[in-house]
């Protein structure tokens, strides 16, 4: 099995290809839904081996990111229905500690929320410090689906003067100038977007009205949207042109083979933890008179 480093090595080049952090020029068609980088189907076992290892090694930096408690983590995950983003959250945060982690599932808002602006709801779900927050769907959503389905907006209960032409370009700017501010707080934002072409898409579809165990899994919405399938390819480019930045770079990975979708996730997570250079808080001399109080009591304990 490769080292640590030459795992890192290898991988960082997936990273970078599937890493956008300007927007400007940025095309949804020049990435390929089926990319795997420069793996392929027979690297599947040691990817799945490497996936291991990079759960570990994320498990051992969100401990320390607890510990630590002066910065957070947050994951935004969007994607097409059957991207595999439930999936994908639960292989990359298997080994995690349950009690550093917050997922959120955003749903349809309520009348209370819809009493608020657009960007209430998440606030409310923010990550504490020592955190990792996943967002399930997130604030971008009202600059996709909304943009998709004007009659939400129309839901949104904003007076006239609040609804000008141009008002998913100034969502974007407003959640662009939401993250700056995140970061500046000690919160860093990573965003996913799970890239899966419209075959694929329509073969895990078929997979659910198949198999019985995944009827479940079913919604007829789901199929009634892939009608608007262009509508919203072209909503996911502007938003990811208007809102890539060093600082909350966007992932648009490949999505149609989930084993390389799961390895460049945790790889992208573990990175940015890793540049945060944690580190379990020293203790001080009173801590150590403390501790070693604490140990002659308990050796001269009968």
């Amino acid at each position: 099995m490769p080292s640590r480093k030459q795992i890192i090595q290898r991988i960082d080049d997936a990273i970078r290809r599937h890493r956008v952090t300007q927007g400007k020029g940025f095309r949804l068609r020049d990435h390929d839904p089926g990319d795997t980088g420069r793996m392929g189907s027979e690297d599947k076992p040691e990817a799945k081996e490497m996936l291991a290892r990079g759960v570990d090694w994320l498990a051992q930096q969100q401990d320390k990111l607890y510990a630590q408690d002066r910065r957070s983590l947050l994951l935004v995950f969007q994607a097409m229905d059957a991207a595999g983003k439930d999936g994908t959250i639960k292989h990359v945060m298997s080994g995690v500690n349950p009690q550093g982690v917050q997922v959120v599932s955003f749903k349809q808002p309520s009348a209370q929320e819809l009493d608020h602006d657009f960007l209430w709801r998440y606030w409310r779900e923010l990550p504490e410090r020592g955190r990792i927050g996943i967002f399930n769907r997130s604030y971008y959503e009202e600059v996709l689906v909304v943009r998709v389905h004007r009659a939400i907006l129309d839901a949104q209960k904003l007076p006239p003067e609040c609804l000008p032409k141009k008002i998913f370009e100034q969502r974007l700017a407003d959640i662009a100038h939401f993250e700056d501010y995140l970061t500046r707080q000690g919160t860093q934002v990573l965003k996913f977007f799970l890239n899966v072409s419209r075959d694929e898409q329509k073969r895990r579809f078929m997979e659910r009205l198949n198999e019985p165990s995944r009827n479940w899994k079913f919604s007829e919405a789901d199929v009634r949207e892939r009608g608007h399938w262009d509508e919203y390819q072209s909503a996911y480019e502007q938003a990811i042109r208007a809102t890539a930045s060093p600082h909350a770079p966007w992932y648009v990975v490949p999505a149609d083979n989930k084993w390389y979708l799961r390895l460049v996730v945790v790889a992208a997570v573990v990175q940015a933890l890793e540049e945060m250079d944690l580190a379990y808080p020293r203790v001080g001399a009173d801590k150590k008179h403390e501790i070693e109080k604490a140990r002659s009591l308990l050796e001269n304990e009968r």
